[in-house]
């Protein structure tokens, strides 16, 4: 008799997504108690007939950030870097930066930085700059040399992009206030500084290399497994990255921000081998440290917006503090991306669990909840 999925009904429920067009396609991956499922439907581009299968290539978009924290932690561990080391000894470009009197200040109405930014900083999105996304005279600088927050990775090489961060002043003082996305394309050049090697070579040595993820790049590594990327609009969907646009070649920016490609398998192996303790990339205590809250009550209080319900965030990951949503328990640790992407750890549910589609995910878009929301009710 055939096997009969647990999760049929959430299967079902993201089929009918492709169904209805609000996906072109989708790749789940899932470790309940020890068995794991892998699903697929739809197809790589809208209108396509090539479909989604287990090995299809996914942008990770911001799934990419737990990458950034574990690859800097084993950094940590190896003894190259420490975590309160001042960041200027591979980021000169941030040595003695100025800090905005207030966050809506014209750019030259500064005041000095109080402490150095420290990896610690970059690791927990407090260096004090990053996404601020209003139309203050920093928000528009930041969009205007190219360093934003966005689902694709900036097209720069790593030293323009540091030299344009460093012209500009901090939004905030150094590990006061919360801010994203821009500390993790900032800490993917000084891994890529602090080792002497390209950041691909590194990731290869330290995560993707132990874990046999051999599908997991800055590029596609076959591009003929990889399709195109789409942005919700007007309704339907508008196009963002061509099969054969920025992730089918190696990129500008190789960035731990938004940059990977990758499969829901590898996503499903990177996150299991953290939650199974870290080996062989990270000890336990380096995990621990990675999914453990590192913000303050006000600092969780003023990023609330962003971050959701109850959650606060690690080292370059979401972590669950208080109940929110029914699946969002305490000790619930992952991430979302902004090309339609999810992937979390709940210990207390001996759940790992990744969704990778092609549908550019936005406040207020369902899609993601629903996918979490459907998962739950089968446990």
């Amino acid at each position: 008799m055939p096997h009969l999925s647990r999760f049929v009904t959430v299967w079902s429920m993201l089929q009918a997504r492709v169904q209805d067009g609000r996906l072109p396609g989708f790749a789940a991956a899932v470790r309940f108690r020890g068995a794991v499922e892998v699903h697929t439907g739809g197809c790589l581009t809208l209108g396509g007939t090539d479909p989604v299968r287990p090995d299809s290539l996914f942008r990770l978009a911001s799934v990419s950030k737990p990458v950034a924290g574990a690859l800097t932690l084993a950094l940590v561990e190896d003894g190259v870097l420490g975590l309160d080391d001042p960041v200027a000894r591979w980021l000169p470009e941030l040595a003695e930066p100025r800090v905005l009197r207030s966050p809506g200040a014209a750019l030259d109405d500064t005041v000095p930085a109080e402490r150095p930014i420290t990896v610690r900083h970059l690791l927990s999105s407090t260096p004090g700059f990053g996404g601020v996304w209003d139309s203050s005279p920093i928000a528009v600088a930041v969009d205007e040399a190219g360093i934003g927050p966005g689902p694709l990775p900036p097209q720069l090489d790593h030293d323009e992009y540091a030299r344009r961060l460093g012209a500009l002043p901090l939004v905030a003082q150094p590990g006061t206030r919360w801010l994203y996305h821009l500390s993790t394309d900032a800490l993917s050049v000084l891994l890529a500084r602090a080792s002497g090697r390209p950041l691909h070579a590194l990731l290869e040595s330290r995560v993707t290399g132990p874990l046999g993820l051999g599908s997991t790049g800055f590029w596609a590594c076959d591009p003929g497994r990889l399709g195109a990327a789409y942005l919700p609009a007007d309704g339907g969907l508008e196009l963002l990255d061509p099969a054969d646009g920025v992730a089918a070649r190696p990129p500008l920016f190789e960035g731990l921000a938004s940059g990977l490609v990758s499969t829901a398998p590898d996503v499903l192996a990177f996150l299991c081998a953290l939650a199974d303790g870290g080996g062989p990339v990270l000890g336990a205590a380096s995990v621990a440290a990675m999914t453990t809250d590192t913000l303050t009550a006000a600092q969780r209080r003023e990023a609330a917006d962003f971050l959701g319900p109850g959650r606060s965030w690690g080292m370059q990951v979401g972590v669950q503090v208080e109940p929110g949503d029914p699946w969002d328990q305490p000790g619930r640790w992952g991430w979302d991306g902004g090309t339609g992407t999810t992937a979390y750890v709940d210990p207390g549910r001996d759940l790992v669990a990744v969704l990778l589609t092609q549908r550019g995910a936005y406040p207020g878009d369902t899609f993601l909840p629903d996918f979490w929301r459907a998962l739950y009710r089968c446990l």
